[in-house]
């Protein structure tokens, strides 16, 4: 199931960035005494009681403001109200209720989503005279909280994730979720349209502008499907106009709600900069990935072509070199059917379980051939290794102290565990636990 999103939002200076840097455990906001300064949406991954989720922090809104700069915020805003489940709106207790809340209240309302109104700067138990004031916006009841000394946060986070979707909640809760990722123009909408023109088994078909991200359920060999199309990720440098730079987080957005990631290469171009920076979003996000080599007809083929692509391509991709690649041309319908496959087989290998006696019995192996790191005449002892996750597979190592781990070392073992149960297009991701100093 997709992690669920929540947006931060109310109108400027109430304290919404102070709220979300934490929230989210670390400084990701800039935090500024004056209205305006959180011009884009900014995403941070956060938990709580173990449920994971992505939070959006806006730009304030000023409903009625002719601004430029206002007006792009206001656009910003309620894209994350949009694309969120749950949405947290911020008050000023100590201003109390003013007229720009009650417009904001009326943007909220019109979206149908869960709503939690959130009176931020309340630094003592005792609830300022204006707090029910607040109760006339008409979106239940209030919750008081000061971001700054950090009080009744935990009251606000469990009536979030009590909101967030469920197991099971969403249609198609079995499907694999793909989202085609990519620059501008190297395709994306066009496979999208030529796989499902070519399966012509669309179940439903919700589209919106060409900023928006576009998601179809269909299905391909007895097995179901969602497919994410996104507007192109620009250089931030080179995002120009509303449109352009709000499509950046509908991207963003999209890799946070797949499964599988087709990150798509134009073929002419080869593998830019840019390319680099989106695979590492899907990198990070622990998604599975394919890399779709698109427009592979205009190459001019001489023996051996293909392979010397290969090689340059997973030089400079060289952090997800677990990535299958498939090289097609949409234009020709070449290899589209392997794109499919490939990201149904990514899907299965991202949910692998391995038996733990399997594990620590490759792991023991791969310990005698390569001795582990020592530092100071001590050396690293692992005790034993067990998966405890999927989607990506996680897996957690027993040491003597997690201080000994060196990342070169924690590479070999990854590979060796590729190596023995095909970890293909996924990410690993292992965490080491000391012993509390007993080397025995």
């Amino acid at each position: 199931m997709r992690r669920g999103i929540v947006a931060v939002v109310g109108r400027p200076n109430v304290g919404k960035s102070t709220f979300f840097n934490k929230i989210v455990g670390r400084r990701v906001s800039i935090v500024e005494d004056s209205p305006g300064v959180t011009r884009d949406r900014i995403y941070a991954d956060a938990e709580w009681r173990g449920i994971g989720f992505a939070m959006i922090d806006t730009g304030g809104i000023e409903p009625d403001s002719d601004e430029a700069i206002f007006s792009q915020m206001r656009e910003q805003a309620q894209i994350a109200m949009d694309m969120a489940d749950v949405i947290l709106f911020m008050l000023d207790g100590r201003d109390g209720l003013v007229s720009s809340d009650r417009d904001v209240a009326a943007m909220l309302m019109r979206t149908k989503k869960r709503v939690i109104p959130v009176v931020n700067k309340v630094d003592s138990a005792r609830l300022p005279d204006s707090f029910y004031d607040f109760c006339e916006l008409g979106l239940g009841e209030p919750i008081a909280i000061s971001a700054a000394n950090m009080l009744n946060l935990g009251d606000l986070l469990d009536r979030v994730v009590e909101s967030l979707p469920r197991p099971g909640a969403d249609d198609g809760e079995d499907a694999v979720r793909i989202a085609v990722i990519g620059r501008p123009n190297v395709g994306k909408s066009s496979l999208i349209n030529a796989l499902l023109g070519e399966n012509r088994l669309i179940v439903s078909d919700e589209a919106g502008t060409t900023r928006d991200a576009i998601d179809t359920p269909f299905e391909h060999d007895g097995r179901d499907y969602v497919l994410v199309d996104t507007a192109g990720i620009r250089r931030r440098s080179r995002v120009s106009g509303d449109i352009e730079r709000y499509s950046v987080i509908r991207a963003v957005a999209a890799i946070e709600r797949s499964d599988v990631c087709l990150l798509m290469i134009d073929a002419a171009e080869g593998v830019t900069e840019q390319d680099k920076r989106i695979a590492g979003l899907a990198h990070e996000a622990g998604k599975g990935i394919v890399t779709v080599v698109n427009k592979w007809d205009l190459i001019e083929k001489e023996t051996g072509t293909m392979k010397k692509f290969q090689r340059e391509m997973r030089s400079e991709l060289a952090f997800m070199l677990y990535a299958p690649d498939v090289f097609i041309s949409v234009l020709k319908r070449q290899r589209l059917d392997n794109v499919v496959r490939l990201a149904s087989r990514v899907a299965d290998t991202r949910a692998l379980r391995v038996p733990t006696g399997q594990l620590n019995s490759l792991v023991a192996d791969a310990v005698m051939m390569r001795q582990p790191p020592s530092d100071k005449g001590r050396a690293l002892r692992i005790y034993y290794a067990t998966q405890v996750g999927v989607k990506p597979p996680l897996f957690s190592f027993k040491v003597n102290d997690e201080e000994l781990v060196h990342f070169s070392y924690a590479r070999y073992l990854e590979n060796r565990i590729r190596e023995g149960f095909g970890f293909e297009g996924t990410s690993i991701k292992f965490v080491f636990r000391g012993k509390g100093g007993d080397d025995d």
